[in-house]
């Protein structure tokens, strides 16, 4: 095979061999198909000429024999009958004459002896036999007897020996198309062999062609590519073999150093993130030595801090009780404002312990009722409630898990800052419900007060952060942010419904039971297949509440559905914004938390 060039691409070699081997495939399937042609039509010449021919041959002869024998006959016996084979024998030599003739076209030699016995049997026929028949006719048999003589017999002997000359002919021939079939079949023989050789030669030199151009090459490049893989990303690939064998070694080397350099910037990347955990860890460290020694300045503001507040403000007070009205009304004035500085002290540290300790120092998560915590947060507001003729009501509230003192407080807040955020000379009004949305209890805490601009809607739940002065509606504004913090460490979130139409909606999540939700969505499903919308009561907030006619007590005839917290007794004087009597008793809040803001 022609060797191709180092340039060639692969399909151009293996096209290139194809081609070669392909023209030699196709000279031999001519050459096979000529000599095949040949051998059909040497074949047929023996079977269809050669063969008839000489049969034909020996009935030509029977014909003439039969002509000489019945001339013979006739002459001696004189019965017309003896003539019948004469006659059928010379029917019978036309009729051979004209088929071997047809047979003979392609025989020279055999054409011409047929000619010449054709001559030698009429020459026969009119000095011999017609003279003895007609003799016989006319004269009686010996007349033709004394004709049949030598000279006759010469005659046909001339034309037996012709015959026998046709027949060696016709044998000859015959001889000469049977060694042309055996050849012609030799070679065709030859042909196929040739070809089964070509066709074993090609094969070899294509696996040896791509063992060379395709196996070598590729399995050399899978190993440098194993060792790359294996780690040696420095390690460069070369290609060999065709071009598109190196293309591919050029494609796989520029995967690896783009690899290479991806790597290199994870190795910086993880090197930079080991930085970043090393000091995140020691910013945790710092942050643990910084919570320790806010637990610190926790124990000491709640022991050390309260002690000399409380005797700044004890003394103050007797200060106030004592010589109230025995100085001028300024010095009146000083101690009050005294008084109050130190009160406010008191209840800021207060708030800034219970703050610091939301989420620290847990008793652990339990299932809590809503409904006995509602029941507590009644009580724990209600002489504020008093004061101002308060109405709390709540629906059906859900069982959750959390810590219980947690969620009393969270619920005090925000009914206290309800109560205390009211609209001059109409009496609060606050509402507690709850509904089911997807796998969480959102709980509403409804009022008909002062309300919230939008603005300020994420402002409220910053700590310290106030939207009104002291004096207006004291406390330390840190209420709502202890609500947050609370919600958020039960894994909920809280925000403020801007779309009330009148007083403040404040929202907040907590997380479903899964009981809760399996037989919500139960109720769902058996209600989409009764084909009848759910069952609701609309609580005065206007959220879907549950059909209830009891709860901690009996519900009134005019709140089948919610619980109600009601006093009509005497306005008497009430608490301050920090829970405290203008006398100085204390309501006596638990939960830590003395007052809470907006």
């Amino acid at each position: 095979m022609t060797p191709v060039g180092r340039g060639w691409t692969l399909r151009q070699r293996v096209v290139s061999m194809l081609a070669v081997v392909g023209l030699f495939l196709v000279g031999l399937a001519a050459a096979e198909a000529t000599v095949a042609a040949q051998n059909r039509s040497h074949t047929d010449a023996l079977l269809g000429k050669a063969g008839p021919l000489r049969v034909q041959a020996q009935e030509l002869l029977n014909a003439l024999l039969d002509q000489e024998t019945a001339v013979r006959g006739y002459a001696v016996s004189g019965d017309r009958a003896d003539l019948a084979p004469y006659d059928t024998g010379v029917r019978q030599e036309q009729e051979r004459l004209t088929s071997m003739r047809r047979l003979a076209a392609d025989y020279v030699e055999i054409t011409a002896d047929l000619d010449q016995v054709e001559a030698q049997a009429a020459q026969w026929r009119r000095a011999v036999a017609v003279p003895v028949i007609t003799a016989v006719e006319q004269n009686g048999t010996a007349a033709g007897q004394e004709l049949i003589n030598d000279q006759g017999r010469a005659q046909f002997d001339q034309i037996r020996t012709t015959m026998t000359q046709l027949e060696g002919e016709i044998l000859t021939a015959r001889q000469d198309t049977a060694r042309h079939v055996e050849r012609t079949g030799n070679l065709l023989v030859v042909l196929l062999v040739i070809a089964a050789l070509v066709v074993a030669v090609a094969g070899g030199l294509l696996l040896i062609a791509l063992e060379r151009m395709v196996i070598r090459p590729l399995t050399g490049l899978a190993g440098q590519v194993r060792e790359v893989a294996e780690g040696d990303y420095q390690h460069r690939i070369h290609g060999s073999g065709p071009p598109e064998f190196q293309q591919l070694a050029d494609d796989v080397d520029a995967m690896r150093r783009k690899i290479a350099k991806d790597l290199d910037e994870v190795r910086e990347a993880r090197e930079r993130i080991e930085w970043v955990n090393t000091q995140l860890q020691k910013q945790a460290e710092e942050l643990v030595r910084s919570n320790r020694d806010l637990e610190q300045f926790a124990y000491v503001a709640s022991h050390d801090l309260q002690e000399p507040l409380r005797k700044v403000a004890s003394f103050c007070q007797l200060l106030q009780r004592r010589y109230a009205g025995q100085l001028d009304e300024r010095a009146d004035q000083y101690i009050a404002f005294a008084v109050d500085g130190a009160q406010r002290m008191q209840r800021l540290i207060n708030d800034l312990l219970a703050f610091s300790r939301i989420g620290r120092l847990t008793t652990g998560f339990t299932e809590v009722d809503l409904n006995r915590v509602m029941g507590e947060v009644a009580g724990q507001t209600e002489a504020a409630r008093q004061y101002v003729d308060a109405e709390l009501t709540w629906s059906e509230l859900p069982t959750i898990r959390g810590e219980e003192p947690l969620l009393t407080n969270l619920l005090v807040n925000l009914v206290s800052n309800s109560v205390k955020f009211r609209r001059p000379d109409v009496p609060p009004k606050v509402h507690v419900s709850a509904r089911l949305v997807d796998d969480e209890w959102e709980i509403t805490c409804r009022d008909n007060g002062i309300g919230i601009e939008p603005e300020f809607a994420d402002k409220i739940f910053v700590i310290f952060q106030r939207l009104h002065s002291k004096d207006a509606y004291p406390g330390t504004g840190i209420g709502l942010a202890i609500v947050k913090k609370i919600v958020e460490y039960h894994g909920g979130r809280v925000w403020v419904d801007t779309d009330t139409a009148e007083g403040t909606a404040i929202r907040f999540t907590l997380p479903a039971l899964p009981e809760d939700v399996e037989a919500a969505r139960a109720a769902a499903e058996r209600a989409e297949q009764d084909g009848d919308p759910a069952t609701e009561d609309t609580g005065p907030d206007g959220d879907a509440q549950a059909d209830r006619t009891g709860g901690a007590g009996d519900a009134p005839a005019d709140h089948p559905a919610d619980h109600t917290e009601r006093t009509d007794l005497p306005a008497q004087p009430g608490p301050d914004a920090d829970g405290q009597r203008p006398d100085g008793a204390g309501t006596g809040r638990p939960g830590g938390t003395k007052e809470t803001v907006r």
